[in-house]
């Protein structure tokens, strides 16, 4: 029974009814809901782990939550920030020396080999905050030269792990020039995929390991990783892509062959961890606390407070508004909303969005983690209809 004040009952039944519409017309096979506000959590598995499967979605279903993994990156960032072996505004190229002397194309369009020096060198903060001059080309496929050289060296962004070790990859990304200057445009994604190369550098150990010490096992992140045990595979349900001609549902990824069933050769941090809700909601718990969760500290209050407030300017969100509308801005690996826009956009509010279907935010003035999962890739950066519906359900079962 949901308390009087903090969510309504007869409202999650209504919000329990437009999830299951979306099963029922056979859009999603099947997705897990959550709203945590104050000391009540209200979880709702609907549907089934596959279309045709009989075995129906559960609380501790494994997700591939893609970009929600961004922010946990971050966070593990900023622990080295706090330790200082790590700092802010200090040049990576001591540890990721393919960042180093950077060239910068003259014009999006340009041919590769038409340059000009970089103006300064590429910071951590320019990770966190997606501002080191290359990224996610929002255009359509092989329409500049830069997006082909990316593509072909498998830098390009895509909903499965790299197929090249951190080494490699970065080597690869390393021959290429910058679109943009460091610190002039905000372009999406690759500075997480770098945040996980630095990290695994500066405490010389696997990113996984490292995210398992110092945040994952401190959590109680029991079912978080880069990749799914051989015994829990059948709590992994499939995923799935609109087709192009027909846009019906076809199969991205099966639990009997999928990319998650070993260990990756790239362990991303921009898309590649797996995880439930009730894991993801730790972690936003945490960040929701000001970096405590229970007896442990993972980060203090003011690194929490610098990860979710606004790092662009207005010119950058301007060129980026598929991304950020005119209410939301970026802080270190996740959006933070700026003002109210609908029902679920409170100031403040900060969380990000996976690309295989899952939306993960945390709302201080509400005291609110909402988290929806699906297996559904989304068709583009803009929300899918079951995100959109998902947050004004959650939002409208406030009962204050």
């Amino acid at each position: 029974m949901m308390r009087a004040r903090n969510l309504s009952k007869e409202r999650l039944g209504r919000m329990h009814d437009i999830m299951a519409g979306y099963v029922e017309r056979g859009e999603i096979s099947g997705m897990v809901t959550l709203i945590s506000r104050r000391e009540d959590v209200y979880v709702d598995a609907i549907g089934k782990l596959a279309f045709g499967s009989d075995v129906s979605m559960q609380r501790d279903t494994l997700f591939r939550i893609a970009s929600m993994t961004k922010p946990i990156t971050a966070a593990a960032a900023m622990i080295l920030v706090e330790e200082c072996r790590l700092r802010l505004d200090e040049p990576v190229d001591q540890l990721l020396p393919e960042l180093a002397d950077r060239q910068v194309l003259k014009r999006i369009d340009s041919p590769l080999d038409d340059t000009v020096p970089a103006k300064r060198a590429i910071t951590l903060r320019d990770l966190l905050t997606f501002q080191l001059g290359i990224g996610v080309v929002m255009a359509p496929p092989g329409m500049y030269p830069i997006q082909k050289a990316m593509d072909e060296a498998g830098l390009a962004p895509g909903p499965n792990p790299p197929a090249h070790s951190p080494d490699e990859w970065m080597k690869r990304l390393g021959s290429l020039p910058l679109v943009h200057q460091p610190g002039e445009n905000w372009m999406y994604h690759t500075g997480s995929e770098i945040l996980g190369v630095l990290i695994a550098r500066a405490a010389d150990q696997p990113l996984e390991q490292f995210l398992r010490e110092r945040i994952f096992e401190p959590l109680g992140l029991k079912d978080t990783g880069f990749s799914v045990p051989a015994d829990k595979l059948d709590r992994l349900p499939t995923s799935y892509m609109t087709h192009p001609d027909s846009g019906a549902p076809m199969v991205h990824d099966e639990p009997a062959n999928s990319r998650w069933s070993s260990k990756p050769a790239f362990p991303s941090g921009g898309g590649g961890l797996i995880s439930t809700v009730d894991d993801y909601l730790a972690f936003c718990q945490m960040m929701l606390n000001k970096g405590q969760y229970g007896r442990e500290r993972i980060l203090s209050r003011p690194s929490i407070e610098l990860m979710t407030i606004d790092h662009l300017t207005a010119e950058m969100k301007a060129n980026n508004r598929i991304f950020f509308g005119d209410h939301s801005g970026w802080g270190f690996g996740m959006a933070v909303s700026l003002k109210r826009s609908d029902l679920s956009d409170t100031p403040g509010r900060f969380g990000w969005n996976g690309g295989t279907g899952t939306s993960g935010y945390t709302d201080p003035k509400e005291e609110m983690i909402g988290i929806v999962m699906t297996q559904r890739l989304m068709d583009s950066p803009a929300p899918p209809g079951v995100f959109l519906d998902y947050w004004t359900s959650a939002y409208q079962a406030i009962d204050d």
